[in-house]
């Protein structure tokens, strides 16, 4: 069957009688079994339970990440001052509202998670590719952000067992027996969260978000009082004119690609959105409401600790260490590892176990997926990795740079091409009639839309002559993937629309 045929198979019915037997008695019927299972099915509309505050506490969680706090700290030493780096946080605010409230809404739209949701433009089976590519980055940065947390957890358990420091002395593999110790505690404890499935995942980030905003009010109340009320505004080699302009849009578009794995398979969480609404109230008081006060944190502690030192910290655990009180110090450690647990299960669990159940959905639902990823997370030895700038750079730099036009692609279809119309039982189907098998089950134009887009955004990443514009890279990338794939597709073909409240499952329960 050709892809022009797919694309024009507008009368396409999803009938049982028709399809392949189901494998397993628990199957729904009409479903192919290797693309369906209990994790990877739609979320039956009166089960979904992630309202506004959910969505809202997901954002209180990540964009307070310690990774986040070192970029934008990281702007006071490009020479951007307290109103600049306001300013490019609110313009990449700005677009991520809009990017992610795009994305978002395909989740309550059609139930289903990013891999299956990728089926729509790629194929029942070239979904694997975004799929897997998207889970690749998210196992690689779970092992290095939970080994990151592991070291906060080290200085926390000699604080309070001054004995440990001995266990710095002895190194296994390339890293100290201490830290085999707290980063196979932080693994454990992410482990079992995540395995418990995506309900035990919202409650612990409903738990964590009010704790990370607290702690980093206090945190920003400490510094400002200890410098007498005064803020240091401007940069300590300040930028001004027409490169000060070029800089702060610069950190707004890097911004927006940092959550340039999330706007992907944002509706991994929205397939449980109560509704439209949620999303866009969560998003508005997660997003730029709560991108000004990480902003104006950013400026309490940066400029704070200026005035009164004349120290530019590099992180807020640089405050952290600073706590004269051993109490507090605990407490403040402590809500440190609350805030990377909460990002690494949202940012680097999610997507890898759903990848990896939908490349074996007859072997892995969700929680052994989550066991396999975490295992793999761990036996690539994280820190070896985080040591190596060659693998940062073009392992996960390499794999970045698929990130754009996978969005690009998808928005595209989704938006420009679909309409929204989305026939979600036929996402389940290998009918060779079905609209979403196109040829052998992989959308070529798809993947004709991919590799120019993706090899230039690679250009833009590693020549050092295109060094200027990469800030802007993650833009160009998605709007090429857009681009192509509209350009190859034909215009005007009737697309059915159709939910999947017959082979949806009640994910709370699950």
């Amino acid at each position: 069957m050709t892809d022009l045929a797919a694309d024009q198979n507008a009368g396409f019915a999803f009938n049982p009688a028709q399809q392949r037997p189901a494998e397993a008695g628990d199957l729904p019927a009409g479903v192919c079994p290797s693309l369906y299972n209990k994790d990877l099915a739609p979320t039956k509309k009166d089960s979904r339970s992630w309202g506004a505050y959910s969505l809202f506490t997901l954002w209180a969680n990540d964009v307070h990440s310690l990774g986040n706090y070192a970029f934008a700290i990281g702007l006071f030493a490009l020479g951007l001052g307290g109103w600049q780096i306001l300013t490019a946080l609110m313009m990449g605010a700005a677009l991520l509202f809009v990017l992610l409230t795009l994305s978002g809404f395909m989740g309550p739209k059609t139930g289903v998670p990013f891999p299956v949701m990728s089926r729509i433009s790629f194929g029942t089976r070239g979904a694997q590719i975004p799929a897997l590519i998207r889970g690749g980055v998210a196992i690689a940065w779970f092992g290095i952000q939970t080994y990151l947390a592991s070291k906060v957890l080290d200085v926390l358990l000699i604080t309070l067992f001054p004995s440990l420091q001995a266990l710095l002395a002895h190194q296994v593999l390339g890293l100290p027996v201490l830290g085999w110790i707290s980063f196979s505690l932080l693994w454990v404890v992410q482990t079992m969260i995540a395995c418990w499935g995506m309900e035990s995942i919202r409650k612990y980030e409903a738990f964590a978000g009010p704790v990370i905003l607290v702690t980093f009010i206090a945190l920003a109340g400490w510094v400002l009082y200890s410098s007498g009320g005064k803020i240091q505004w401007t940069a300590p080699k300040p930028s001004t004119g027409a490169a000060m302009w070029v800089q702060i849009m610069g950190a707004a578009s890097l911004w927006v690609a940092i959550y340039g794995t999330f706007v992907l398979n944002f509706c991994d969480f929205t397939r449980g959105a109560t509704s439209r609404s949620a999303v866009v109230k969560g998003n508005f008081w997660g997003i730029p409401i709560n991108m000004l006060i990480f902003g104006l944190i950013v400026v309490v502690l940066t400029g704070g600790q200026l005035a009164i030192d004349g120290t530019l910290i590099l992180s807020p655990t640089d405050i952290v260490e600073k706590i004269p009180n051993k109490p507090l110090l605990v407490l403040a450690s402590l809500s440190l590892l609350i805030l990377t647990i909460a990002v690494n299960l949202m940012a680097n669990f999610v997507a890898p176990a759903l990848a990896l159940a939908n490349l074996l959905p007859r072997q892995l639902n969700f929680r052994r997926a989550a066991l396999v990823s975490a295992i793999l997370g761990f036996v690539i030895l994280p820190w070896n990795l985080y040591d190596s700038p060659l693998v940062i750079l073009y392992f996960l730099g390499g794999l970045g740079s698929f990130l754009g036009p996978l969005f690009g692609i998808v928005m595209a279809d989704y938006w420009l091409i679909r309409k929204a119309r989305v026939h979600v039982p036929a996402l389940y189907s290998d009918d060779r009639d079905g609209p979403y098998h196109y040829q052998n089950g992989v959308n070529r134009r798809a993947i004709q839309a991919l590799v120019p887009s993706a090899l230039i955004a690679l250009l833009f990443a590693f020549l050092p002559a295109l060094e200027s514009v990469s800030h802007f890279s993650w833009f160009i990338a998605a709007g090429l993937g857009g681009l192509f794939y509209w350009l190859l597709t034909p215009k005007g073909q009737h697309y059915e629309d159709q939910d999947g409240e017959a082979i949806a499952v009640n994910h709370a329960q699950h």
